[in-house]
């Protein structure tokens, strides 16, 4: 696939998430396979008032190349100034974030509840597109909710005003996670735009990867949730794409090194108290399916140094 002319090789994509897809978590599942992957979102109104917070989130590292800076916000010049700014840290596209669920972003119209008003998602996608030249990517839901299923109008907005590819993950903003995706209406903004189409939502294994490529006839695929606690998912779905073979799942071993390469990358981007904090989540990812669980998730709430991980792992190996 090429997003614009960024070539993009692979099969999975690594979704953005707020608090988890941070520059350790990137590089990992960049390590593992995943074709591109993109920054947590970034606030286009932090930019513009010099957020040290913001700034730090568009860091990129060399090892996670090609990678996007997402924006969000209202204001299409203070999104194009904000895609402007973000050029210093040299993503190789700008992704625009008209999908985010959460209250405090749909809440204050930016994410999902961009939807509602298609005028004013052209006039933002229209304003970055001409501010920057590298490819402009937009990620969307299905629609804002279940009477409002516009994802085929703004995805022809999208393309209209400028934009290289489009992500669409499969639901409302209003069901957020929960219900199955509609695999149906990313089919339909495939058939109704030219540029790529990248699907999203309920991506959690080789199979399922598979089965999104088909049935909605993409052009490419991003995982989110899926990867979380498995970032050797992005292995897994490129061999059983390119080869159709299943690989088993890491032994507990594995498993304990990956956890601790993750964590002690954390650690040395934020420090030990802010990074073991950090890590704590993401210690209960990887702790699903384990023998005691539940008790091992409970150590892992109370972690407070490296030391405190290497603990866990005695543990989780008996």
């Amino acid at each position: 696939m090429k997003i614009g002319n960024v070539t993009i090789s692979g099969y999975a994509a690594l979704a953005p998430m707020a608090g988890v897809a941070d520059r350790a978590f990137r590089e990992l599942c960049m390590r593992f396979g995943a074709s591109y992957c993109v920054s947590e979102m970034v606030s286009s109104k932090g930019i513009s008032y010099s957020s040290k917070k913001s700034a730090e989130l568009m860091e990129i590292g060399e090892s996670e190349r090609p990678c996007a800076v997402q924006l969000f916000g209202t204001e299409p010049e203070v999104m194009a100034n904000a895609a402007r700014f973000a050029l210093q840290y040299r993503p190789e596209v700008i992704d625009i974030n008209m999908g985010c669920p959460a209250p405090k972003i749909a809440g204050g119209g930016s994410g999902a509840a961009l939807m509602k008003q298609p005028a004013l998602c052209g006039e933002i996608i229209k304003a970055v597109a001409n501010a920057v030249e590298i490819p402009v990517t937009v990620k969307i839901r299905s629609g804002f909710d279940e009477e409002h299923l516009n994802a085929v109008e703004i995805a022809q907005i999208a393309e209209e005003n400028g934009a290289a590819a489009v992500t669409v993950h499969g639901r409302t903003r209003n069901q957020f996670y929960a219900p199955p995706v509609n695999y149906d209406i990313i089919r339909d903004v495939k058939n109704a735009v030219s540029i790529p189409v990248i699907a999203n939502g309920d991506i959690v294994s080789a199979e399922s990867a598979k089965f999104v490529y088909e049935y909605t006839g993409c052009d490419h695929i991003m995982v989110g949730r899926g990867a979380l606690g498995n970032p050797w998912i992005f292995r897994e779905i490129n061999l059983y794409l390119k080869k159709g073979i299943i690989l088993p799942p890491p032994d507990i071993d594995e498993k304990c090194g990956i956890l601790l390469e993750h964590i002690g990358r954390l650690v040395q981007l934020k420090g030990e108290r802010v990074g073991m904090r950090e890590a704590r989540k993401h210690a209960a990812y990887y702790l699903k399916g384990f023998k005691n669980a539940a008790k091992l998730r409970n150590k892992a709430f109370s972690m407070e140094t490296l030391d405190d991980l290497k603990g866990l792992i005695q543990l989780i190996k008996g």
